[in-house]
């Protein structure tokens, strides 16, 4: 047997830290076991999914090394490689599973699925919906099928009583309750297929052979199960990772630490140090070193030493790790190289230039003016942004509500910047000078530089956000109760 296994990241935001924490371990695995890894982009979520969105995940995976036998991009003999072009082949495979009695047509409205989670929620049940819930008669069936309604197509799944064994590498047998297990959508009424069949589909018929993921799919384990039962299949083996951790051992967000690979690149992080820290997210070399390359962790590399420990991704652990790299792995020639490819090029003085030329008296100018530009992180005291609303309450939520406006923006340049900044104050009756005002500080921590949006695309858009998420820490936060409130005005702007 070829042993072979893949990531499949969607194209719905910045490439993720833990897109690459499990590239890292599907591709040593392939590798120490002389098989293939794969890359295949899960872009059923068309309104959220982009072209920009899926180079990104090339292109930082690629920086940090961890390249694939095949992909969208490189082809290969299972493709595509694109859940978008592989539509019609699920819709196949779902029509069978109703025509084998596996799974049914649902009609059920939103509103009728609500009053049915509500009556079993009454009832003191799991709020999983099952078929007996939801198959309405046949009359009624017909009736809404006449009538063109909107349908789906739901996997059949045991009822309330029993439990599934599942097998997992890392953690033996796992016994899961049906009860807590749903009718699941397979395809939705746009004809595109959820992930549960997706995933089965598409792992089936590109021969993969182990399944390395999060954790947090471990309780989907019974419905592709139930899945792999229905066609027929072998089920690959399964070994799910733990999830990495903040340092307060909650789950890694971007509200507590980065999570963007490109954050740490444009940070002036090495690749070989945060595949290097990656690696030792719950494993560690026969030898305990802590240093080590990626060609190093595929020839030793052995699953079962995976620790089941929420391993704890520390920004400031990471920095050491990379400093030692620097040290111990750089003559001042390749630092050098290293330096005029990451930033110090003539593409970043092409940017930065025709705004400093206009404010310069002598050319050591430019270095002070420029700084915030140049750097990772920028100093920032509450202190430094009085005067810039009429109370802190104002401020936060002005900030905050910039920070949601930007992680939703997609295009870059700085004329849709200052679009979407413009918009906001419009929507927030403010003039947008006044809205201006604390992100100069937030952006380049003084009250003034260079035009914001013209600083936020130099920046780019993971250094911008990163200094807006730390303006409103060190201005206290944001808490749940107020974050709450928050969503709701900003939903209600648009």
């Amino acid at each position: 047997m070829t042993v072979r296994t893949r990531v499949a990241p969607s194209p719905t935001g910045d490439p993720h830290v833990g897109t690459a924490y499990m590239a890292l371990f599907n591709r040593c695995f392939a590798k120490a076991h002389g098989g293939q890894f794969i890359l295949r982009i899960e872009d059923t979520d068309q309104a959220r999914s982009t072209a920009a969105a899926e180079q990104m995940i090339f292109d930082s995976l690629r920086w940090l090394g961890l390249d694939w036998d095949e992909g969208p991009d490189v082809g290969g003999d299972h493709g595509p490689y694109r859940q978008s072009e592989r539509r019609d082949i699920y819709g196949g495979y779902a029509w069978q599973l109703v025509e084998q009695g596996d799974a049914f047509v649902c009609y059920r409205t939103p509103e009728e699925l609500e009053t049915l989670r509500e009556a079993r929620r009454a009832d003191g049940r799991s709020t999983a919906l099952k078929p007996a819930d939801l198959e309405l008669s046949d009359a009624e069936q017909m009736a809404r099928k006449a009538a063109g309604a909107s349908f789906v197509i739901r996997m059949r799944v045991p009822d309330e009583e029993g439990a599934c064994l599942i097998h997992d590498r890392l953690r033996g047998d796992i016994e899961l309750d049906w009860s807590m297990v749903d009718a699941q959508i397979l395809l939705k009424s746009d004809g595109m297929p959820t992930y549960h069949l997706a995933n089965v589909v598409d792992d089936h018929l590109m021969g993969i052979t182990h399944v390395i993921r999060g954790e947090e799919w471990l309780n989907s384990a019974p419905k592709h199960k139930l899945l792999y039962h229905y066609f027929g299949w072998d089920m690959p083996e399964l070994c799910h990772l733990p999830l990495l951790r903040n340092p307060d051992k909650s789950k890694l967000s971007k509200r507590k630490n980065p999570t963007s690979i490109l954050h740490y690149e444009r940070m002036g992080f090495l690749p070989e140090a945060l595949v290097n820290y990656l690696g030792r997210m719950g494993w560690s070399m026969p030898d305990e070193r802590e240093k080590f390359s990626l060609d190093e962790m595929q020839a030793a590399f052995d699953i079962d030493r995976v620790s089941l420990g929420g391993p704890i991704f520390d920004v400031e652990k990471l920095k050491w790790l990379n400093g030692t790299w620097l040290r111990e792995d750089f003559d001042a020639q390749t630092l050098k190289e290293r330096l005029k490819s990451w930033l110090w090029n003539d593409e970043t003085l092409d940017k930065i230039l025709p705004h400093a030329q206009g404010r310069m008296d002598v050319m050591s100018d430019f270095i002070p003016m420029s700084a915030y530009l140049l750097s990772g992180e920028v100093a920032v005291t509450a202190e430094a942004f009085d005067g810039t609303a009429d109370s802190q309450e104002e401020l936060l939520k002005r900030l905050q509500f910039v920070l949601w406006r930007l992680e939703a923006q997609q295009d870059w340049e700085r004329g849709a910047l200052f679009a979407a900044l413009k918009g906001l104050a419009d929507t927030l009756e403010l003039k947008p000078k006044v809205l201006f005002a604390p992100l100069f500080v937030a952006i380049s921590g003084k009250s003034s530089a260079y035009s914001i949006p013209d600083s936020m695309s130099i920046l780019g858009p993971d250094l911008t956000r990163a200094r807006l998420r730390n303006a409103i820490s060190v201005l206290g936060g944001v808490s749940k109760k107020a974050a709450k409130r928050l969503e709701k005005e900003y939903a209600a702007l648009a």
